[in-house]
């Protein structure tokens, strides 16, 4: 069986790291192929992990033309490459090859990755358009979606995630020396798109209120106007003398995996729920133990055996459950340990993507029937 997975591309986040994982991962009874529309970071890093994406070019719905070139191109691939269902991985993309998919006669999935906004317009055009099936990231998504478009059958599938490669002790003190942590200093890390929700303002404040030798380090760039606004207000923020020395922002970077390597303790104060948190799989397959706001997906990930779970994310919560971990080594520790078999567990990538297989084929079963 041949999937086309298909995505925007000109973001960068959780999504776009599972793709890459998704590429990482080969499998003999399923060929995965991917196309974007944006020839940026996700088109360079799935080229890096040996995956060959099709760029179908820039397009904004606001011009017609771009999306008529857009879906030209993907009717050229689909003859070309013959696949026997695509994914759409947004609601945007799903809205861009719901035409096409129906004139080739292909099943079109729609991975959900967010919380459905039915009156946002791509969601109003894909109530008409009724996808052969939802993928949901997780429970949470799926109940959200049931309400949304009940006729459509949906399945969950955790997104697969790879664990996190071994760093030795020296390249752990590289780093830390780097961005200016020592030995004995706490590194508390939020790797996230930078996006109010997420909760860097909260711990920000909360960082005001620790004792002891703390850093937080805050990876993630600006990548539209709306965060770049958000930027400076952390940045304004951050400049309160009792946390300047604190917060380090270290911009947008491409190994998380080796900061969390190198940090102590991963945490994500979300201020709304999390349709999943790859980054929170991440984290625990590090042995980070995390410190997140329990709903949404979260929950689905993560519990008091390998992190804290605070049910308001409030600056107080924050606090209270960060200076727990920065006066408990050994409860840090113990947390830590128990995080790679939940990771496992959650998004191990052969079952996951073995499931998706599953999935897929059933909607290439059920549309040739129809």
């Amino acid at each position: 069986m041949r999937a086309l997975h298909l995505a925007a591309g000109n973001l960068f986040g959780g999504i776009e790291r599972m793709l890459i994982g998704i590429a990482s991962a080969a499998r003999e009874d399923c060929t995965n192929d991917f196309a974007v529309c944006f020839d940026a970071r996700l088109a360079r890093e799935l080229r890096a992990a040996g995956a060959s994406p099709h760029v179908l070019g820039d397009v904004r719905f606001r011009r017609p033309d771009t999306v008529w070139r857009a879906r030209r191109a993907l009717k050229r691939l689909i003859e070309s490459s013959a696949p026997d269902a695509i994914v759409a991985h947004a609601p945007w993309s799903c809205v861009l090859a719901a035409p096409i998919a129906r004139r080739a006669g292909l099943p079109l999935l729609m991975w959900v990755h967010d919380a459905p906004a039915p009156d946002e317009w791509a969601e109003r055009r894909i109530s008409r358009l009724k996808p052969a099936r939802f993928i949901c990231n997780s429970h949470y998504t799926a109940r959200l979606v049931a309400e949304w478009m009940p006729e459509v059958p949906r399945n969950v599938v955790y997104p697969p995630v790879h664990a996190a490669r071994e760093v030795g002790a020296d390249e752990r003190r590289g780093v830390r020396e780097d961005a200016g942590a020592s030995d004995t200093t706490t590194v508390i890390l939020l790797a996230a798109r930078l996006e109010a929700w997420k909760g860097h303002a909260v711990l920000i404040e909360a960082a005001m209120r620790l004792r002891g030798d703390v850093a937080i380090w805050i990876a993630g760039g600006p990548q539209r106007p709306s965060e770049a606004d958000y930027y400076e207000r952390l940045l304004t923020l951050a400049a309160d003398p009792s946390c300047a020395a604190r917060v380090r922002f270290l911009g947008e970077r491409t190994d998380i995996g080796r900061l969390m390597a190198a940090a102590d303790i991963y945490c994500q104060p979300n201020t709304r729920p999390e349709p999943f948190g790859v980054v929170l799989v991440e984290a625990l397959s590090a042995k980070l133990p995390v410190v997140t706001t329990g709903m949404g997906g979260a929950a689905e990930i993560v519990d008091h055996r390998c992190g804290i779970l605070f049910t308001e994310p409030t600056v107080a919560n924050v606090a209270h459950a960060l200076q727990r971990l920065v006066d408990d080594r050994a409860l840090r520790s113990a947390l830590g340990a128990a995080g790679p078999s939940y990771a496992r567990r959650v998004s191990d990538p052969s079952t996951r993507l073995r499931q998706m297989c599953a999935v897929v084929r059933a909607a290439c079963v059920r549309s040739s029937a129809a």
